[in-house]
């Protein structure tokens, strides 16, 4: 079967959705895109709306969602799946700049698009999703203790999410929707010590009982003192008092001091991701079709 396009985020839902649901945790990055999108609007990402797809053959389904100008993001899917994606956006003349998932369905696209393309393609992240087990809390802790952020925090949490954005390689919030809808509902939590913030996690509205922490960001002068483990240990705490059941964390795996740290405090490996870039010759009018 060919993969099914669309622009319409109902459409996708009803289409794919028992498939991305029936493993969330796998499918958490989806999940959270497809919801953000729908609280904040179609350009919650970028000035192209959102493109969606899915693909069905025999009892195997494969889903994938675009939000431009960022890397297309695939859900867990046979390498023939991913490898007729790429067929089926080049036919559509897409250009993309990256793609996101599992290695074996990553690997497949861009082969595939490389062929029909040519360029380069580079990794950009490799990264591992973890769940919590049992929550271990440091101890002892550093001084200080969480509080939710406020209106009154706002530039200062803004500065940092861009800051996170900007030592983790990625794009930035967009705009201030997304932040602020999270310290609306009690997302964000700062920790301070002697008055003043040091620290920040935030974590994704609880789709289906599943939320997942990002950022965690602690300035560069106040690290090594225990203020990310602390605020991180905090939010888990406070996510799974609020009725999420997984909680979930995604880390750089060329970042071992991250990693040591989340594992002490009781989050446990499920899965690695890969996301590749394409050449910039490749990626030229990410977002558009040709004429």
């Amino acid at each position: 079967m060919t993969w099914t396009t669309t622009a319409d985020p109902d459409a996708f839902e009803a289409a794919a959705g028992p498939f991305l649901r029936a493993r969330p945790v796998a499918h958490t990055m989806l999940l959270s895109v497809a919801a953000t999108v729908r609280a904040t609007g179609a350009d919650a990402y970028g000035d192209h709306p959102p493109h969606y797809g899915w693909w069905q053959e025999n009892d195997e389904t494969a889903a994938f969602l675009w939000t431009p100008p960022r890397p297309v993001l695939l859900a867990t899917m046979p390498e023939r799946a991913a490898s007729a994606l790429a067929d089926t956006l080049t036919a559509e003349g897409r250009r993309v700049p990256g793609v996101g998932g599992d290695h074996a369905a990553v690997d497949a696209f861009a082969a595939t698009w490389l062929r029909h393309h040519g360029g380069t393609a580079r990794t950009g992240e490799r990264s591992r999703l973890h769940r919590l087990g049992t929550l271990v809390p440091p101890h002892p802790g550093p001084p200080g203790a969480a509080r939710p952020a406020t209106t009154a925090d706002r530039a200062l949490v803004l500065e940092w999410f861009a800051a996170f954005a900007a030592d983790a390689g990625v794009a930035p919030p967009r705009d201030a929707r997304t932040v602020d809808d999270r310290i609306a509902h009690g997302r964000v939590l700062l920790w301070e010590d002697a008055g003043r913030p040091v620290a920040m996690a935030a974590h994704t509205g609880a789709e289906d009982g599943i939320t997942r922490v990002a950022p965690v960001y602690t300035p560069p002068e106040l690290r090594g003192r225990g203020y990310a483990g602390a605020v991180t240990a905090a939010l888990s705490q406070a996510a799974r008092a609020t009725g999420a059941h997984e909680i979930l964390l995604y880390t750089d795996l060329a970042n071992p001091t991250a990693n040591a740290l989340y594992r002490r405090l009781g989050y446990e490996p499920v899965q690695d991701r890969l996301v590749v870039e394409f050449s910039e010759a490749d990626a030229a009018g990410a977002g558009t079709a040709t004429e």
